[in-house]
């Protein structure tokens, strides 16, 4: 009764998989925590809690490599303000907390997803005491997607990758990959906040275009 469905599509997507360490390297479609960040970046409050049931995808899975600017790799000297001189600017106020992005600078190889499109199919639950009317939150979220509005521009895996989106009234548009069954591997669910920031994973299957996504159990859940 409370679910949506979203179509978004975009010119590049880079969903990367965290075995990768130097690369970047995309996952086949989009995870479902992307796809929880979309919907968030369209409509978020503190009182609910958005659930991806299914991603349907529309498109057929194109990887294309690209070279991106980054502020260097992780580890790499010059990337982190030191602990000691954010602690010295709390204290004075005079301190300066910068980095130079001249130079850390670093190239980087990615592999990542051309012209992709996907219909989130999701919906929310309510986790607060207050702020509890699931009809409003419904029609706030359905009244933004129709007017495009949203707290930041959605983006596919990374900022410079924008993702445009539209609800869907009508019936999903049908997959272009063809009435094939793919074993996606194991793929990453979401980040378990409750838990120490742990990341779950899930063996993703795709049938006929459409991904079913188990439900995510957090902490003691």
């Amino acid at each position: 009764m409370f679910g949506i469905k979203l179509k978004v599509w975009g010119d590049y997507a880079c969903f990367t998989r965290p075995e990768m360490k130097a690369e970047r390297v995309s996952y086949d479609v989009i995870t479902p925590s992307a796809a929880r960040g979309i919907l968030e970046a369209i409509y978020w409050k503190p009182s609910i809690r958005w659930i991806i049931d299914k991603i349907h995808v529309i498109s057929p899975i194109q990887f294309d490599n690209i070279r991106r600017n980054e502020v260097g790799i992780e580890g790499s000297s010059g990337t982190k303000i030191p602990l000691n001189k954010v602690k010295q600017a709390i204290k004075n106020n005079e301190t300066a907390i910068e980095i130079f992005i001249e130079d850390v600078r670093q190239q980087r190889a990615a592999m990542v997803l051309r012209n992709v499109c996907y219909v989130i199919e999701a919906h929310f639950e309510v986790i607060g005491k207050e702020d509890n009317n699931f009809a409003k939150h419904k029609e706030m979220f359905k009244r933004r997607a129709e007017k495009g509005q949203c707290v930041h521009r959605p983006y596919f895996g990374c900022r410079e990758f924008p993702a445009n989106f539209e609800l869907l009234r009508d019936k999903i548009p049908k997959s272009k990959l063809g009435g094939k069954t793919i074993d996606l591997g194991w793929m990453l669910h979401d980040i378990d906040f409750e838990n120490n920031m742990e990341p779950k994973f899930f063996r993703a299957q795709m049938i006929d275009g459409v991904i079913n996504i188990p439900p995510f159990k957090q902490g003691g859940e």
